[in-house]
């Protein structure tokens, strides 16, 4: 699958654009500027298919609602990130109302395949720590990992918000550090970074 990464909204939250060969495309966090996101499928002739959200913070759902009404497609979210998702403040600026109820709203839980009908080749990793419901999308033909905010590069996300487990979090990237390490890494926040690279440098897993 090809892929497109672009930083959105005032919190630069990298939304995702996946897709195959045949024009099918996975939208991974639409947080802000949906406008930009349907510009950017339109430019590369793609068909949304569904959407993803890698956890519930209103920096990475903030676009979902205007983009489904664009076109009406399934989002795909982790149950225990839901509650949060609605939550009027869900942590950010004032007068921010959280996520409008979601019609298409897909929720799924831990051993469940949310993707396989639609993108049988992405793998749906629960990877709890920043959130309870966060996860990462990995992509073994492609060598390719979307983290959402688990793993930055040199840094990982932020544990102290409600949800968030900083004992959840380490457990998580020992799962993700045990991916082939030439697998490429799409962060929820700044640049694209590797499996290896992070092992070698990141000071969280200096002991992994």
């Amino acid at each position: 699958m090809r892929h497109k990464y672009m930083p959105l909204g005032p919190y630069e939250a990298n939304c995702t654009i996946l897709w195959d060969e045949d024009g099918a495309a996975l939208v991974v966090d639409p947080g802000a500027e949906p406008d930009v996101v349907v510009a950017s499928l339109s430019s590369l002739s793609l068909e949304m298919k569904a959407i993803f959200l890698t956890h519930g913070h209103f920096d990475h759902v903030s676009g979902v609602a205007d983009l489904v009404a664009s076109k009406p497609v399934p989002v795909f979210m982790h149950a225990d990130d839901e509650e949060m998702a609605y939550l009027p403040l869900n942590f950010s600026q004032p007068g921010y109302s959280g996520m409008p109820r979601i019609d298409s709203l897909v929720l799924f839980r831990d051993g469940e395949k949310p993707l396989s009908d639609l993108f049988p080749r992405i793998d749906v990793m629960h990877t709890p720590g920043h959130s309870a419901g966060s996860c990462c999308l990995h992509l073994p033909d492609d060598e390719l990992l979307v983290a959402g905010d688990t793993l930055f590069a040199g840094s990982i996300g932020r544990t102290d918000l409600p949800g968030g487990s900083y004992r959840r979090i380490m457990e998580s990237l020992k799962a993700l550090c045990a991916l082939p390490p030439e697998t490429s890494v799409i962060c929820g926040h700044g640049p694209a970074t590797t499996i290896e690279r992070e092992i070698r440098s990141n000071p969280f897993l200096a002991d992994d």
